[in-house]
């Protein structure tokens, strides 16, 4: 898929998306293509690492290969066979990386699991994958080791730089195993990955990814982060590289070019975001609009204070809005390109400004390789410009099979039927498209709601709130309402400095209800605000209106849910 430049802008999509075709090999390795083809050139560098107390390493492909093989001989001796899940319980490391590799080469299926889960979190998802062995670190150990007990399946717990009971040292177990490792041989249509879900009902859904889906994540990866790679190609996010958008989006595409990735273990600021971009050279990043909006915030005009090198950034989670997008344009002179994806299949909808116009707010066009339409509750496209449900269809547009497709939900097959629409696998996000083409992302389904019977969609008012001054983050909720239904809520997270008090707050109260009624439909302006501190958000950067929704459904019932 290679851009061809004699084209004008806008003639660019359409030849690439006609143009393009899937090549799946039947053999293939997630591990190989990562790290083994590379790891001859012993001075290839894959992972810089920098932790918040300052500490430093760089591993190169030739040491992670060496290592991997080291687990791998590790995990064998451990008992563990093709088909068993490994538990990866671990922060951006080089660690981290080193077990991934060492699960796909064992055809082994690697779980990664964000080191922010609770005792709880961590029980559901290793009794529900019976994780025959899991990898863990200072972060996490305690709560796995709280709830070990209780999983039976669990023989055994590989631990870094701690010394918790009844556990295998890393350092140890590599330094005795065997550097050398005969891979096992997997078709692309073998699992590589199981990766649990955060769903917004139900308990989480374990979503098994073939070694194949990254080669469907690709088309996008390559168009969103301007043709990657290049020379001097870095790449840096602060996704958690335990969820898709860290591990497939950053880490193991990057990887499979080559190219050297930034993993950093601290908390996400926007001191750090441009401490980390200077420092590396970081040429390539996928941020999200959270991420995006705080450092929007805390500078202005970045350029002036920081020497930069990013030429691409991919956004993706929530909608960027054009407050964002007009920022990164003006003040890093990128145009940011939207993604979509999900677990499931990830990397499917997105933008690429510099073959094809982005428009500022939109999710963007279909992936080279990607049948995407909006459907209704029937399974039928909708109109342009009717909302609908995002769907794609099991083959692309020449009738192959679609490489990107997860295979099933865990032990979960009526999920897995529940997902389809005959041949469209739906993805429960909301969306119109445009006659050009583009998507417009309005919301999860469940987030939208009606208000006095007006359809209410979150992220158009969420973004004309960010777009003030005293506003760093917003998330639109329903408020019950006994005469309309509901009203438009709206939490928001203030701008550090703001003046705070009553009569300070009512002021800004008005302020910015006025902003947003001069700006959108006199429907759409929140009726009521609350200042909070803190959104609640997933690990993966996702704002949890459903959290927020809950707390108003408490209050009106007069149960439980408290004032922020």
């Amino acid at each position: 898929m290679a851009p061809d430049d004699r084209l004008p802008q806008q003639d660019r999509y359409d030849t690439l998306y006609r143009e393009f075709r899937w090549h799946v090999p039947e053999w293939f390795n997630i591990a190989e293509v990562c790290c083994a083809r590379w790891a001859k050139d012993r001075s290839r560098i894959a992972i810089h690492f920098e932790d918040e107390a300052g500490h430093t390493a760089t591993l190169t492909y030739a040491s992670l290969q060496e290592q991997a093989n080291r687990l791998s001989n590790v995990l064998a001796r451990l008992g563990v066979t093709r088909g068993d899940r490994v538990a990866i319980i671990l922060p951006q490391q080089g660690e981290t990386a080193v077990a991934h590799m060492a699960c796909y080469q064992s055809g082994a299926i690697a779980m990664p699991l964000s080191i922010l889960f609770g005792p709880d979190a961590l029980e559901y998802r290793l009794q529900n994958s019976e994780a025959v062995v899991a990898i863990v670190d200072s972060a996490a150990h305690d709560s796995l080791q709280a709830i070990r007990a209780n999983c039976p399946a669990l023989r055994h717990v590989i631990a870094i730089h701690c010394d918790p009971a009844d556990t295998l040292d890393w350092h140890a177990e590599l330094a005795k195993a065997d550097p050398e490792f005969e891979p096992a041989a997997t078709k692309a249509s073998d699992p590589a990955i199981l990766i649990y879900t955060s769903g917004t009902t139900g308990a989480p859904k374990g979503a098994l990814i073939p070694h194949s889906a990254i080669i469907g994540n690709l088309t996008g990866f390559v168009a969103s982060q301007n043709w990657f790679p290049q020379d001097g190609d870095v790449f840096w996010s602060p996704a958690d590289w335990a969820w898709t958008g860290g591990l497939m989006d950053a880490l193991l595409p990057t990887l499979y070019f080559g190219k050297p990735i930034v993993g950093y273990r601290g908390r996400f600021s926007a001191d750090t975001a441009f401490y980390l971009l200077e420092k590396y050279g970081v040429t390539n990043t996928f941020l999200f609009p959270t991420a995006l909006k705080m450092m929007m915030k805390a500078y202005p005009a970045p350029r002036s204070r920081f020497s930069l090198k990013l030429r691409a950034i991919m956004s993706a989670g929530e909608a960027v809005g054009d407050a964002v997008f007009n920022w990164c344009q003006d003040a890093l002179g990128i145009t940011p390109n939207e993604m979509f994806g999900q677990t499931e299949m990830n990397y499917i909808v997105g933008n690429s400004a510099q073959l094809w116009p982005a428009k500022p707010g939109s999710m963007g066009r279909p992936y080279p390789g990607h049948l995407v339409g909006v459907i209704d509750d029937d399974g039928n496209p909708v109109k342009p410009g009717e909302i609908g449900e995002v769907a794609m269809r099991r083959t692309d547009t020449h009738g192959t099979p679609d490489p990107v497709f997860f295979l099933g939900y865990w032990k979960n097959p009526e999920a897995t039927r529940n997902k389809y629409s005959g041949e469209w696998c739906r993805t429960g996000d909301l969306a119109l498209v445009d006659e050009d083409g583009y998507l417009w992302y309005q919301g999860r389904a469940d987030d939208m709601f009606k208000a006095a019977g007006y359809r209410i969609g979150p992220s158009e008012i969420e973004n004309c709130l960010v777009k003030h001054p005293a506003v760093i983050n917003a998330a639109v909720v329903p408020k019950p309402d006994p005469e309309r239904g509901n009203i438009v809520k709206a939490y928001i997270v203030l701008t550090p400095g703001v003046e705070r008090g009553e009569e300070a707050d009512a002021r800004l109260v008005a302020e910015l209800q006025a902003h947003v009624r001069g700006k959108l439909a006199p429907y759409e302006y929140p009726k009521e605000i609350e200042f909070i501190d803190q959104l609640p958000m997933t690990t993966t950067g996702k704002v949890q209106r459903r959290m927020l929704r809950l707390r108003e459904q408490e209050r009106a019932a007069g149960t439980n849910g408290q004032p922020a």
